[in-house]
């Protein structure tokens, strides 16, 4: 029997945006547990605005596995949050009531920015850097610093080791500011994963004295690029079907649910949305090849395969939950009806 470190990990009752929170039990194992394995846990609900103090317990169901690289016998368990009784969601938990659809693919790009001493990492203590152009997937000491590559490229390695399924990294367009992809089928596989590599990358930041600043525009009102998480998706019935009438009629009703895909795209995405720095006004749908100064950016290759594969919901900002994000999506594809026999392919 061997001994496994179980961090069990949450998202805790803050808003508008919840922290992730974790911490370890140990037990012994004949080998790597499965999900069905692991049991559930309790925790002070008190302290994490869940519950309060004189009924402060809530209960961690675990609802995903992955090996932690980073400890020796080391298990990630992301849990959905419980009332006491084990069964019942509690109110913050968003995950358990999402729409789900593993034939619906999901591929989110979170940009964040390095943080240090309260300014973005690169940034002097007075006054801003030279103007954005030459970071965004820059190189060189002028462009991304010292520590900023060693960061994500170990960041890297740990999704990787972990079976997270990370596609890439690149810097961004502001000093200081990098993305990474996840892609995953399923809104709740999709979601799990970036809340997963999110913990990942906090966690091994701690030992660089720096922080991840999830903001969508932490530098406010000046001429710096705020961060998105553009969601990328596809149903099987885009990919397989497709079709120029059905495409508008989507379109048609993603602009209609405008104001409620905006409610769950992240707080304070009106300063985000602006129609500058790629991005689309926030009170305002549009769409368009290649446009990423559209709402949701068509690419070359969907025209191109008779309106056929995926396209890219540009709104979604860096500290939007993507079980919501996603669940969205979903509820305004299922108002668009399917022609014909092809609906089989739905």
């Amino acid at each position: 029997m061997t001994k496994y470190k179980l961090e069990y990990i949450w998202l805790d009752g803050y808003t508008p945006v919840p922290n992730l929170r974790g911490k370890t039990q140990v037990k012994e194992f004949a080998e790597f547990p499965t999900l069905e394995q692991l049991p559930l846990w309790g925790f002070d609900g008190s302290s994490t605005m869940q519950a309060e103090g004189r009924s402060s317990d809530c209960v961690l169901k675990p609802v995903a596995v992955y090996p932690d690289p980073a400890r020796t016998n080391g298990v990630l368990v992301m849990c959905e949050v419980m009332m006491p009784d084990g069964v019942t969601p509690h109110a913050s938990n968003a995950r358990a009531t999402i729409l789900d659809d593993e034939g619906t693919w999901f591929g989110f790009e979170q940009e964040y920015f390095f943080y240090q001493n309260g300014r973005p990492l690169g940034f002097p203590e007075q006054g801003y850097p030279a103007p954005q152009g030459p970071y965004y997937t820059g190189v060189g000491y002028s462009n991304v610093g010292d520590v900023a590559r060693e960061i994500v490229e170990e960041h890297l390695d740990l999704c990787l080791a972990a079976g997270i399924n990370h596609e890439g990294i690149n810097a961004e367009v502001a000093k200081g500011q990098w993305e990474f992809q996840i892609f995953g089928k399923g809104s709740k596989r999709a979601a799990d994963e970036i809340w997963m590599a999110r913990y990942l990358l906090q966690r091994l930041t701690e030992k660089y004295g720096i922080d991840i600043e999830y903001h969508c525009k932490p530098l406010g009102d000046t001429d710096w690029n705020g961060s998105g998480m553009h969601c990328n998706f596809s149903t099987k019935y885009m990919r397989e079907v497709g079709g120029k009438e059905y495409f508008e009629a989507l379109m048609a009703q993603f602009d209609k649910n405008l104001l409620d895909h905006i409610a769950v795209y992240g707080p304070d995405n009106d300063k985000r949305l602006t129609g500058k720095h790629e991005t689309a006004p926030w009170n305002k749908f549009s769409y368009g090849v290649a446009d990423r100064g559209a709402s949701i950016r068509v690419p070359h290759s969907f025209i191109k395969n008779d309106y056929k594969g995926y396209l890219e919901d540009r709104r979604p900002n860096s500290q939007g939950c993507p079980y919501q994000i996603a669940s969205r999506v979903l509820k305004t594809i299922s108002e668009v009806p399917l022609s014909g026999s092809a609906s089989a392919a739905a």
